[in-house]
């Protein structure tokens, strides 16, 4: 027995822990079980976890110490995601405080740095999943660029090439000058901006006349290619087959048409600048136009903006505008309102830019995924995710997969003679294929050059679930048939596009089926100004700080409480207190039940039989109940009645129902108290794993005994609900009597009697009632007393308790406080303020209370004249 008064975490947590890892629980090897898989979404090594991850790794944590105590064989295989812009951007500004730049220091010695940061960080982060107590498979802990990543992705890049599913091509791309790199239409954040339009006069060449086309961007003038009109516009039909004169230099440029053009925009004219439009570039297409680029990588002017060469965009636009006032060029600036790309991580305005690059061509990959989910293949949580996700699928591109970093999965792609390439997985096979492709057998690897470029972060992170159980590499090996596909994914819905679909796809691609059969979106955590948690915010607090702080059972506690099927939550960080209030009380319990004194002759006495029939049918049902919310995800809902459970049925029932005053209690009684509490303990452990475990150890009286963590629950559970439903009335018919002596002055202590009017079968256990409800004795009328009696009535039955003396006066003043009331209830309901802003439930619960409060009236009036 451990005599420690007070539950200390900071005693518990790191011994529990390692105890388990010493015990090799976390550990999976395939055998006759069923396999229960769970892949970890792989943190970012960008620096500490925030809420979101505590979140999600606590509801995976809770999948998982469930499966395995439901004899599954449990495989929970964490990792880390190298996050190729994200991490990049961090060293580069960690080189730049030190008056240092990648291009000074060179590619080696760079990724040196960038390996050194990875294992610094990636230490944190594992003691943070650690902390928490993440029951992840540790053996197995993989990162996207250890070598059978490295590997894999190799392998499928060729693959996909050599399919002509991968394709080099020179087309517009999202382009972060700041990093720069591209990054996908999935990793920009649109922002409304407060900008101008800017009206801007293009000289008719031959003519003495001026076309206005209005534009927010004049920074690209100097790119212009062609002026685009609407055919359909009837205001410049006679500009068809003119050109115009660019404001900025002597250029002449064409006047097109195309039904592309909007003609309410603007003037209903469109500049057309090829190289930084996406839709410009597809006109320019249409109308074989020459492409000129204004910008250089860092979204300074090039040489092609005359003049202007060197300036930064938003500088040179200043210039640019001053300089058409100057030559009377500028007809007019509007305020307009419109969208501006950032990167989402470097919070750099995108710039859409003209560029060779690598892609994958989606159009075979999108039926099969789409396939998968609407086939119910795979079943999404919450359900409304699903349309998120058909329309993204419907409305893809082709995959840009290039990224102008270092850090990364370099791609597999040689080149020789300039711009002539091979893809090759190895540079010892890139220089057989250069030779032969060249005709050329006196190539040597000096004249090899790889590309510089990096994949985009997903491409490895889309094979995860495939490429841990090395499945790429050997897809017949024996650890990918047994554990995949996995059975969950727990992930938040910021990366559906970015990674789930295309898990899904890779999937179909290279296993024929999805990678997970069940996935579950979990809310967006965010703090009390409703802005979501994230590391570059800095707005999460440290779960390594609360956990020393509160325990990680309260933290785990705190966030299950904060999170309600899959919708965004606020976390405050006092809502841990009250998962450190309930490890208290469980602990409390658990030093109260060992200071119970066993003695066999004593008899069990009728309370105490009927408090462990009830409670042995109640907790069964509960078990049931729990497997059933687990299976929907609703975890924050079965804590919420594991908890319940124990502190009403268990504390505040069962506990009160079987001990006495002295503490001494038949042997059978103490058993299956610690039997009873044994079960709540089990139920509480996948999401108090740390408490429920130290206490088990205390309680466990055989050597053979199995640890919690891979004790398993029942299988069936067998319950007797109308015993469950009769015990609940019961209950409830004691709460009424104790309401009636607070409203009445009727102190707990003071016996009374209960009269029933014509009872006939027993819909209540009388013996509880005249326990808890301090009743002396129990009397059938077959008609209403006389006397001055309280009127109850319950389930269409009618009962009487005596009044006491000098009770008229409360009487009254009881009828009067219903009076106002109701009154109040009345106004609320009348106003029409509230009936227009108000939802339908609230009106009805207020109705509700209007006609309680009528019928609570009528019966204070009744009693009043027939006992007055």
């Amino acid at each position: 027995m451990n005599n420690i008064k007070v539950y200390d975490h900071k005693n518990v947590e790191n011994k529990i822990y390692q105890y388990w890892i010493d015990q090799n629980y976390f550990s999976s090897y395939p055998d006759k079980r069923k396999p229960y898989t769970i892949i970890m979404p792989p943190p970012n090594i960008t620096g500490i976890l925030h809420m979101g991850h505590i979140l999600n790794n606590t509801i995976q944590d809770i999948l998982i110490r469930y499966a395995r105590m439901k004899g599954y064989n449990a495989c929970w295989i964490p990792g880390t995601d190298h996050a190729s812009i994200a991490t990049e951007a961090k060293i580069v500004s960690y080189l730049k405080k030190k008056c240092l730049s990648k291009e000074k220091i060179g590619r080696q010695e760079f990724l040196k740095i960038a390996f050194k940061w990875k294992n610094k960080y990636e230490k944190v982060i594992i003691n943070q999943i650690k902390k928490i107590g993440c029951s992840c498979d540790w053996n197995r802990k993989k990162f996207t660029m250890d070598s059978i990543m490295n590997e894999s992705v190799t392998k499928i890049f060729v693959k996909l090439y050599k399919e002509g599913k991968i394709y080099r091509d020179y087309s517009i791309v999202n382009w972060d000058p700041y990093a720069k790199t591209t990054v996908s239409n999935e990793e920009i954040i649109y922002k409304k901006s407060n900008g101008k339009l800017f009206y801007i006069q293009y000289k008719i060449e031959g003519e003495n006349h001026f076309l206005t086309v209005a534009t927010t961007r004049p920074e690209t003038i100097l790119a212009d290619t062609a002026i685009c009109i609407n055919p359909k516009d009837k205001r410049y039909f006679n500009l068809k087959n003119k050109r115009v004169i660019i404001p900025l230099c002597s250029r002449s440029i064409p006047i097109i048409e195309d039904d592309y053009v909007d003609m309410n925009f603007g003037t209903g004219c469109l500049k057309i600048t090829p190289a930084h439009d996406k839709n410009d570039k597809l006109i320019a297409d249409r109308h074989n136009l020459s492409v000129i680029n204004i910008f250089d990588d860092r979204a300074i002017i090039n040489k092609n903006g005359l003049i202007f060469s060197g300036k930064e965009r938003f500088k040179a636009r200043k210039e640019i505008i001053e300089f058409l006032k100057k030559k009377k060029r500028l007809v007019k600036i509007d305020n307009y309102i419109y969208n501006i790309g950032i990167s989402e991580r470097t919070k750099s305005i995108i710039e859409p830019k003209l560029s060779i690059q690598w892609f994958v061509n989606m159009k075979d990959l999108i039926i099969p995924t789409i396939n998968f989910i609407n086939n119910k293949k795979i079943n999404f949580y919450p359900k409304k995710i699903k349309k998120k996700f058909n329309h993204w699928l419907y409305n893809i591109h082709d995959w840009n997969i290039s990224r102008q970093l270092w850090w990364g999965h370099r791609l597999p792609v040689y080149y020789y003679n300039n711009e002539d390439f091979v893809v090759s997985e190895t540079i010892e096979g890139a220089l057989k294929k250069a030779r032969i492709k060249s005709n050329n057998n006196f190539l040597s690897y000096k004249d090899l050059r790889q590309e510089n470029d990096v994949l985009d972060t997903w491409f490895s992170s889309w094979l995860w679930p495939i490429s841990v159980f090395d499945g790429i590499r050997f897809p017949n090996n024996n650890e990918i048939k047994y554990y995949y596909p996995t059975q969950n994914l727990v992930t938040a819905p910021d990366i559906l596009f970015f990674w789930v679909t295309r898990m899904i796809m890779s999937g179909y691609y290279l296993m024929g089926t999805p990678p997970f059969k069940k996935i579950y979106f979990t809310g967006v955590v965010k703090d009390k100004k409703n802005i979501k948690m994230s590391k570059s915010l800095g707005n999460s607090p440290n779960p390594i700080d609360l956990i020393d702080k509160y325990g990680a059972d309260a933290v785990r506690v705190g966030i299950l409480l904060s999170a309600n099927a899959g919708n965004d939550l606020i976390f405050d960080e006092n809502i841990c207190l009250k998962g450190r209030n309930l490890a208290n009380k469980i602990w409390n319990a658990f030093l109260l039940i060992n200071t119970f004194k066993s003695v066999n002759f004593l008899k069990t006495n009728i309370y105490a039989e009927l408090a462990i029939k009830w409670f042995d049918n109640q907790i069964n049902k509960f078990f049931y109940k729990i497997e059933f919310y687990i299976k929907k995800y609703r975890f924050s809902e079965s804590f919420m009645m594991i908890y319940k459970l124990f502190l009403h049925d268990f504390c505040s029932l069962y506990l009160e129902l079987i001990k006495s005053n002295s503490k001494i209690l038949n042997k059978k009684i103490i058993n299956k108290t610690i039997f009873f509490f044994k079960k709540i303990i089990k139920l509480f452990h996948p999401y108090m794993p740390f408490i429920t475990e130290k206490i088990w150890q205390n309680f466990k009286s055989k050597k053979n005994e199995n640890d919690l963590i891979i004790t398993n629950l029942p299988k069936k559970y067998l319950f007797n609900n109308k015993l469950i439903k009769k015990f609940k009335k019961s209950i409830t018919f004691i709460s009424i009597i104790r309401n009636l002596r607070i409203n009445n002055n009727i102190s707990n202590n003071q016996k009374i009697k209960l009269l029933i009017l014509s009872e006939n079968k027993k819909k209540l256990f009388y013996s509880l009632i005249l326990k808890l409800g301090n009743i002396s004795s129990l009397h059938v009328f077959k008609k209403k007393p006389k006397k001055k009696y309280y009127s109850l009535i319950f389930e269409t039955k009618e009962y009487f308790i005596p009044k006491l003396l000098n009770s008229n006066n409360l009487e009254q003043k009881k009828i009067f406080i219903k009076k106002m009331f109701l009154k109040k209830i009345k106004n609320k309901i009348n106003n029409k303020k509230f009936l227009e802003h108000a939802s339908l439930d609230i009106v009805k619960k207020e109705k509700k209370k209007e006609l309680d409060c009528i019928k609570n009236l009528f019966l204070l009036k009744k009693n009043r004249n027939e006992n007055g």
